[in-house]
């Protein structure tokens, strides 16, 4: 797949209807958004359009409606389980009080509040639809003139968006003349408002600025790195990282493991891990990455001294007991949290000489300020480096940005499941739909 896209500069898109995907899948918290910035990052590309005389229709899911689904609720598998594991005579009552609760998620989800903050930041002129592909949608899309802006209800109301139905495809895709996705979160969702409606429609395709940026940072970067390129990983799971970690070892100078899967790599090289997080089914995984690693010229960077606890923590922002031990020495009671001081600076020294640095994953239980010190490590390391530097989404993204750093980072990606199939050279469908220059 090809990352040279055409953008909305390269098409002509005055007096013609435009369907734009955006990503305001915003955090809210009892009907307050309490970030925007996603709604932010999406200004550039509607003021462009706006100005140059589209007639602007946004669409976006928002969250994970409550089976929500056209005009009916359903329950999904596990509450239906939960529900049918109960006395007869209790079920049609608990199957009452599912239904009720996820009717709530129409209000909770609703892209309405979405449409308020945009009408604040552009000064009005934002008309919300409340529906997707409806009546109400399509007057308010038939009564548009240029330089108007619509927005569409969630488009995860129905089920018909995550199966990338045919039909939901162009009755969404008919709105419009031209397709524009400024989502690089869903790009790699196979959705039916990220790519049925060129797949079914047949839209003309082209990216706005947000994916504009991503794929050529990004884009760039693994194709063409400045080298020394090193890439750091944490989080959880080796599993989670299986051809993230293959495809980088084809590409990378150095290569940092953190985070809970690194006591997978650590129990590959012999070492007791204790308590520690363990794939066991993907240690002979890591000895032949850890192999390759070496057949390529690869360094592979492993922590050498690890924060311990005899107890991960409850609640998970609370207070800690913990101990800093060498990695090949971890007591059978204790877990490895974070990495220890000695590997902070190993990994920032890493860091310091290279020109190229992807960073996707905490390296410790970030949620926790005790705990937190290894991924605040490398989030100044990074700050600090004159190299190209770029970070995944999650915890990774918000270190930098709760630290200040994020005016230091080259870029910090808007889509942590996106760019982590980048990351594996997977194809994004989102952004594979999209014209070549």
């Amino acid at each position: 797949m090809t990352y040279n896209k055409k953008t909305i500069e390269d098409i002509d898109v005055s007096g013609k209807k435009v369907l734009v995907r955006c990503d305001f899948n915003v955090p809210v918290k009892d009907g307050v958004i309490t970030s925007d910035k996603r709604i932010v990052e999406a200004l550039p590309t509607i003021r462009y359009l706006k100005a140059h005389g589209a007639m602007v229709i946004l669409c976006s899911h928002m969250g994970k409606p409550h089976n929500v689904l056209d005009e009916k609720l359903k329950l999904n598998k596990k509450e239906i389980a939960k529900i049918e594991a109960l006395p007869a005579e209790e079920q049609e009552a608990a199957r009452a009080a599912a239904l009720e609760k996820a009717a709530k998620d129409r209000k909770k989800l609703s892209l309405s509040i979405v449409a308020d903050k945009l009408n604040e930041l552009l000064g009005g002129g934002v008309v919300f639809a409340t529906d997707t592909v409806g009546a109400d949608a399509q007057a308010k899309v038939a009564a548009m003139k240029p330089g108007d802006i619509v927005l569409l209800e969630n488009t995860r109301f129905t089920a018909a968006e995550e199966k990338n139905d045919p039909e939901f495809s162009r009755k969404l895709a008919a709105f419009a003349e031209i397709f524009v996705n400024d989502a690089f979160g869903t790009a790699h969702r196979a959705h039916a408002s990220t790519a049925g409606v060129v797949q079914y429609a047949g839209l003309p395709a082209v990216c706005g600025y947000l994916i504009q940026k991503e794929i050529s940072v990004m884009g760039k970067a693994l194709a063409d790195p400045e080298r020394p390129f090193v890439a750091i990983l944490g989080g959880a799971k080796v599993s989670d990282k299986l051809n993230v970690i293959a495809n980088l070892l084809t590409k990378v100078d150095t290569l940092i493991i953190g985070g809970g899967m690194a006591y997978t790599f650590l129990a590959a090289k012999g070492y007791s891990v204790g308590k520690s997080l363990l794939d066991s089914e993907k240690i002979d995984y890591c000895r032949e990455m850890m192999a390759t690693a070496e057949k390529n010229g690869v360094k592979l960077l492993l922590p050498v001294d690890t924060t311990v606890a005899d107890h991960f923590p409850d609640p998970i922002d609370g207070a800690i007991d913990v101990k800093v031990v060498d990695s090949d020495k971890i007591p059978d009671d204790m877990e490895g949290l974070d990495i220890g001081p000695k590997t902070m600076a190993l990994y920032a020294d890493a860091a310091k000489i290279a020109k190229t640095v992807v960073w996707n994953g905490p390296m410790g239980v970030f949620e926790n300020p005790t705990l937190a010190k290894g991924t605040i490590a490398v989030a100044q390391a990074l700050a600090d480096s004159d190299a190209i530097s770029i970070v995944g989404g999650g915890d990774s993204a918000a270190a930098c940005e709760q630290l200040g750093f994020a005016d230091r980072i080259t870029h910090i990606s808007t889509g942590g499941g996106a760019s982590l199939e980048f990351l594996e050279g997977k194809e994004l469908p989102g952004i594979a739909c999209l014209m070549d220059r």
